[in-house]
């Protein structure tokens, strides 16, 4: 079927809401917008989809919402009469129609019986993991998308332990998804309908009280929090998302009493008006946390995203400026103080572990070897640290200490098995707060980490490729670097040439060793001076990411090293 085709399924579709088919009007001599919007289905991966809002195949709306969801509920079918009875926990962010789309998830599951435990109103990401393993349920939905702009709304599936769903059972669920062949026709219940048949459940305060006192075991040393609970300043700001009620509640339960919430960015605004992007990445995220950390001489500025699970955060500098950390930077020293402070209070366990993806930095491999942790690489996305987890919890060989991903995502405590900028907003107060006890910033923590550690430094360039012609130009891009693989980058030779679609390491002299991670589309290029490369597509964009981990004994010269092997990158990429 062409994109004309499915056009005129939803035009002549007599039930289409009223607010798609008045722009569907108005887009009537658009064909390129047409096209865009029709030309293919919205692509459901293993981290659900996210795209634009309005009408079409290709955009986040009611009816792509409900096949989504009509594919949750057929896979839950084939799983018999028990798994449908657990249910399904939803929540949803900020963003515009997210309330709406979590109703359009819980009418569709009604329809096949199952239960929805549906959130009264915006909570963060991780609390959704939580739900999900306090309730009980079989699977949770988030309506949210990240840290995308306004325009966008999106859509995970989490699995029974709260993570998102695993290679297996995520291809099972997409493979219902698109089983589903016209998501015009897919039958709902009303709401009515699912509250007299018991089908719908309201949850808030019950689940916020005992996710917030999970979270009290994030803090590792009371004591040292009721010593500075005043005398250390954190500014907060949650951009416009749900960050702020439970992130503020956590904060005071743990005991810090100098709590500045940015006044312009404090309330939920789907439009995020005071940011271009609402991203805790964009160091414009931190202007107006930056005003307000001068004004009332804040030691740590912190940002969330809008649905609080990505944190970042700006940290004053001997010269009273704020520098923005990158997502390597804080695990680094969220890491190096959880270690010494658990090596202090004799509770470091010797079977600790600490998980990260293959695209993070290594300095906090380095770190935890310095306390005799072990760190294990996982692929990208946090749904594999979080089945690290489990299989830790399992067979008992492994106590869980930290995960990170680069991408500015950290877990404390495995009662949620996703990124938790909730546990993170807390641990990181503390760090602060243990500086500054010493009579130190962040930012000299930092600097003496470098100092015992040597300088590591990252940087992702990420690529865009929009449209129909994006994802073959990112498919062309993998080819090209997989069959004419480089044998150096910026003139420093590649050691080593990590393929894991083939899950094959291939060494300089030819020899060829097995990586026992599952396979993805990622390239790892590993270079003799222990710098790499890494090249992926992004799972829910239309990008292709390049991520470079630079490392020297030099701070001048990490700073070199990173620009040279960027330029490198960019020269290969317009070849």
């Amino acid at each position: 079927m062409s994109w004309k085709d499915t056009y005129q399924l939803w035009e002549n579709f007599s039930d289409l809401e009223t607010e798609l088919k008045d722009e569907l009007k108005s887009l009537k001599d658009d064909s390129h917008t047409l096209e865009d919007a029709f030309y293919a289905p919205l692509e459901f991966g293993t981290a659900g989809m996210r795209g634009v809002i309005g009408a079409g195949v290709n955009r986040m709306n009611a009816y792509t919402v409900r096949q989504a969801t009509e594919g949750l509920a057929l896979f839950m079918d084939s799983l018999g009469e028990e798994t449908l009875k657990r249910g399904v926990a939803i929540a949803y962010d900020s963003r515009h129609k997210s309330p709406e789309f979590a109703m359009e998830a819980a009418k569709t599951l009604g329809a096949h019986g199952i239960p929805a435990f549906v959130f009264e109103s915006l909570r963060p990401t991780p609390e959704l993991s939580f739900a999900v393993r306090h309730l009980h349920a079989f699977a949770g939905i988030m309506i949210t998308a990240s840290h995308n702009p306004a325009e966008y709304n999106g859509y995970k599936v989490y699995g029974e332990d709260g993570g998102q769903m695993p290679p297996k059972e995520a291809d099972a669920l997409t493979a219902y998804v698109r089983s589903v062949e016209n998501m015009l026709e897919i039958k709902v219940l009303s709401k009515e309908e699912l509250e007299s048949q018991g089908l719908l459940t309201i949850i808030g305060e019950d689940v916020d009280s005992e996710y917030l006192e999970n979270i009290k075991s994030v803090t590792v040393n009371p004591e040292l929090v009721k010593e500075m609970s005043k005398e250390m300043k954190l500014v907060y700001t949650p951009l416009h998302g749900t960050g702020k009620m439970i992130g503020e509640r956590a904060l005071k339960n743990a005991g810090f009493e100098s709590i500045y919430l940015v006044p312009e960015q404090a309330e939920a605004d789907p439009d995020f008006p005071t940011v271009k992007s609402p991203n805790p990445e964009e160091p414009g995220a931190f202007e107006y946390a930056i005003k307000l950390g001068k004004e009332v001489d804040a030691d740590v500025l912190v940002a969330t995203d809008p649905d609080a699970d990505r944190l970042g955060i700006a940290v004053k500098t001997s010269e009273g400026y704020y520098e923005v950390l990158t997502g390597n930077q804080i695990s680094s020293l969220m890491l190096h103080y959880l270690l010494t402070a658990h090596k202090e209070a004799g509770t470091l366990p010797g079977n600790g572990v600490v998980l990260k993806s293959i695209v993070s930095s290594e300095l906090p491999t380095q770190i935890a070897e310095s306390f005799s942790v072990e760190m294990v690489d996982v692929l990208t996305g946090f749904k594999f640290i979080a089945e690290k987890i489990k299989q830790y919890e399992s067979d008992g060989s492994k106590t869980f200490l930290f995960g990170f991903e680069e991408s500015y995502g950290y877990l404390v405590a495995p009662f949620v098995r996703d990124k938790d900028a909730i546990q993170a907003l807390v641990l990181i107060a503390e760090v602060a707060a243990y500086y500054k006890k010493n009579g130190d910033t962040l930012y000299d923590g930092l600097r003496r980490i470098f100092y015992d550690y040597g300088y590591f430094k990252e940087k992702t360039i990420s690529i865009s490729m929009q449209g129909i012609t994006g994802a073959e130009k990112i498919k062309a891009l993998m080819v090209k670097f997989r069959e004419e693989a480089p044998k150096e980058f910026a003139g420093i030779a590649v050691n080593c040439v990590e393929d894991f679609s083939t899950s094959k390491r291939t060494l300089q002299d030819g020899t060829i060793e097995k990586i026992d991670l599952p396979k993805a589309d990622v390239l790892k290029y590993k270079l003799v001076d222990n710098s790499w490369i890494a090249i992926r597509p992004s799972g829910t964009e239309p990008k292709i990411k390049f991520y470079i981990g630079a490392c020297d004994d030099s701070g001048v010269e990490i700073e070199r090293k990173v620009v040279l092997l960027e330029e490198s990158i960019n020269a290969l990429v317009n070849e």
